[in-house]
C-alpha cells in the first residue's frame, strides 16, 4: 500500500512551477561557535547581543534560531525565539514547531505547525515538518494530502516538498 501511495505522488498535474528554497543545514557562524546561552552575533557590532535589545532584524533571529536548533542548543533557540516580539507570526510559529520537534515533543510540534499554517495558509515549511512528523506517527494519508497541498500552493521542486517525498519514500525525516 505504501507503494502505491508513493507512485499517487508522482501522478501528472499534481506538480506545479518549481520552487528553489534552500534548506540545507545551517553553516555554523559566531551565533553557534562564539555566542553563549541566549545571544546572537551582530555582525554590525561585531559582538554577541541579547537578541531582546531589539537590535536585530527579524531574519537574523529566525537564522539564529535555526542555527542554535540544528547545534542542539535548544533552550538558547527558544530564548531567542521568546525575544521575537510578534508571537503570532507564521515564522515564530513554525520555529516553535521546530524547537519542540527537536525536543521530542511531537504533539506540541503539531500544535504549533497548525497555527503557524492558520496564521499563513501558505507557509509550505511548517506543512512540511507538519507532515513528516505524519510520516513519523505512520499517518501516510495526512502526509500525503498536505504534499498534495504543498504543490498546489507552488511548493513543487522546493525544499518543503522535497524532502516531504523523501520522508515518505524513506521514511526518514529531517530536523532542520
Amino acid at each position: 500500500m505504501r507503494t502505491a501511495l508513493i507512485a499517487a505522488l508522482f501522478m501528472p498535474g499534481l506538480a506545479m512551477a518549481a520552487g528553489g528554497d534552500d534548506h540545507s543545514s545551517p553553516k555554523p557562524s559566531p551565533t553557534s561557535q562564539t555566542c553563549t546561552g541566549v545571544q546572537v552575533w551582530d555582525a554590525s557590532k561585531g559582538k554577541c547581543v541579547n537578541p531582546q535589545n531589539g537590535a536585530l532584524d527579524a531574519d537574523t533571529l529566525y537564522d539564529a534560531v535555526r542555527e542554535l536548533a540544528y547545534a542542539d542548543r535548544i533552550a538558547d533557540a527558544q530564548g531567542v525565539l521568546r525575544a521575537m516580539p510578534d508571537q503570532t507570526d507564521d515564522r515564530v510559529l513554525t520555529y516553535w514547531g521546530f524547537t519542540h520537534r527537536k525536543l521530542g515533543n511531537v504533539e506540541l510540534a503539531q500544535t504549533f505547525y497548525r497555527q503557524a499554517i492558520a496564521a499563513n495558509p501558505d507557509n509550505l515549511l511548517a506543512r512540511s515538518y507538519m507532515a513528516q512528523g505524519f510520516v513519523a506517527a505512520g499517518e501516510i494519508f495526512a502526509a500525503v494530502e498536505e504534499l498534495r497541498e504543498i504543490r498546489a500552493r507552488g511548493g513543487a521542486g522546493t525544499w518543503p516538498e522535497q524532502s516531504l517525498v523523501s520522508a515518505l519514500e524513506t521514511g526518514r525525516t529531517y530536523n532542520y
